[in-house]
């Protein structure tokens, strides 16, 4: 039997995912009625943490996101993780998004009242129903015939009648309902879709994430006399819009020279206030000086609260078939770096792989890493599985204290 891992950033729901899953059919009424006192204690617990913890105050939205069930619309077989703040395999190679990260995109939305939405890429149902009591009327389309299908399923079940779907290229937008107050992109496109902008109304707002593959932006974007000026957001990563985004694709990631971007954190943007590069940034900001550990510049983790997130992360492609191994380095600093409110709530780097499904097949890691001293190397060379088709680098404190500091990353790739 296969023992089953867990990343730091999932450990604070593990209890309740352990509770759940001690559930089979046939538990008694009573026991049900205590696994979806449960499902509530959790979801309300992740808005506080993943939600109003992480900056987001939009009333109306925060609100939403404490009535909407998110196990409802994960697969059943890990509904147990449905309240962790991360991205969880649907099927068709999607993913439902990050709670934070719908909670942000729909804040940034400024959903009303008399708002009718587009939404692009429904997914799993989870962003449609979390506008839904924000809006007049959701339009949500998804391509892959078998989640659209079931994700109308789900909003019906659970009576979100002013949220209508359908099959379709997202490309292509849903011209019979435009024009639309408000469109919301689920998928990222290497650029935005033109039929996007034909069908937003005059003075809309479309939230997207544009970019490449591993390297995409968060843009809110108004239009303004028939085009339209973007804002971007922030750097983020969402699975590609599929059918003709992807078939025009221009830049494409090569699994077999898998690289990061900015490692050396030297690629600065004056008046942006994030790494570029990296995305779900949480209490981590760039530093310059001369005492960094090469060049002028780096990253400084910092957080005073034992269990609050302070971590970034960067994808790559990667083939495991072709690539055996991965020799990680960098140059770290501690400052009285301590372990939040269990020993696994501590700084480390951790690299997580998924295969063409987007179900993860491997967790490896560096540190953790504890106390006070100048800047040391590290090094590690971890082992690539064989079904990997890309992966996740996660580093930061993941909920230790103290403040950690990063130079000079290196990753470099073996043959198989």
């Amino acid at each position: 039997m296969t023992r089953q891992k867990f990343h730091p950033l999932q450990l604070p729901f593990l209890c309740l995912a352990i509770f759940l899953g001690n559930f089979l059919p046939g538990t008694s009424t009573t026991a049900w009625a205590q696994v979806a006192d449960r499902y509530e204690t959790a979801r309300k617990q992740m808005v506080q943490t993943a939600v109003i913890g992480s900056g987001v105050k939009h009333e109306r939205v925060i609100a939403s996101m404490l009535k909407t069930p998110r196990h409802e619309f994960v697969p059943t077989n890990i509904r147990s993780q449905a309240y962790f703040d991360m991205a969880l395999p649907i099927g068709g190679q999607q993913t439902i998004s990050a709670p934070f990260i719908v909670a942000y995109m729909t804040e940034a939305l400024d959903p009303k009242p008399t708002d009718r939405v587009l939404e692009i890429g429904t997914g799993s149902g989870y962003q449609a129903a979390v506008l839904s009591p924000l809006v007049q009327s959701v339009y949500s389309i998804e391509i892959v015939q078998e989640l659209g299908l079931k994700a109308k399923t789900t909003l019906n079940k659970l009576k979100y009648a002013n949220v209508k779907t359908k099959v379709g290229d997202g490309f292509l937008g849903w011209p019979q309902y435009a024009p639309f107050d408000k469109i919301i992109v689920t998928c990222s496109p290497e650029r935005v879709p033109i039929p996007l902008v034909q069908q937003l109304k005059e003075g809309g707002t479309m939230v997207i994430p544009v970019g490449q593959r591993y390297q995409q932006t968060m843009y809110i974007m108004r239009k303004v006399d028939g085009k339209l000026k973007a804002e971007a957001l922030r750097p983020t990563l969402f699975v590609p819009m599929t059918g003709n985004a992807e078939d025009n694709r221009q830049v494409k990631p090569d699994p077999l020279n898998p690289q990061l971007f900015n490692s050396d954190f030297e690629t600065v943007k004056e008046g942006y206030d994030f790494l570029l590069g990296w995305y779900y940034q949480r209490q981590v900001k760039l530093a310059s000086g001369n005492d960094a550990a090469q060049g002028e510049h780096y990253a400084r983790f910092f957080n005073e609260t034992p269990g609050l997130s302070s971590h970034m992360l960067q994808g790559f492609a990667i083939d495991g078939r072709a690539i055996g191994s991965l020799a990680i380095r960098a140059q770290i600093k501690l400052n009285d770096v301590r372990q939040g409110r269990t020993r696994d709530e501590i700084p480390l780097f951790a690299i997580s792989f998924y295969d063409d499904s987007r179900h993860e097949v491997g967790v490896v890691s560096l540190g953790p890493f504890i106390g006070t001293h100048d800047w040391s190397p590290v090094q590690k060379i971890v082992r690539v599985p064989i079904q990997a088709r890309e992966a996740i680098l996660r580093v930061g404190l993941f909920g230790g204290v103290g403040e950690f500091y990063i130079d000079d990353l290196k990753l470099r790739h073996n043959k198989r």
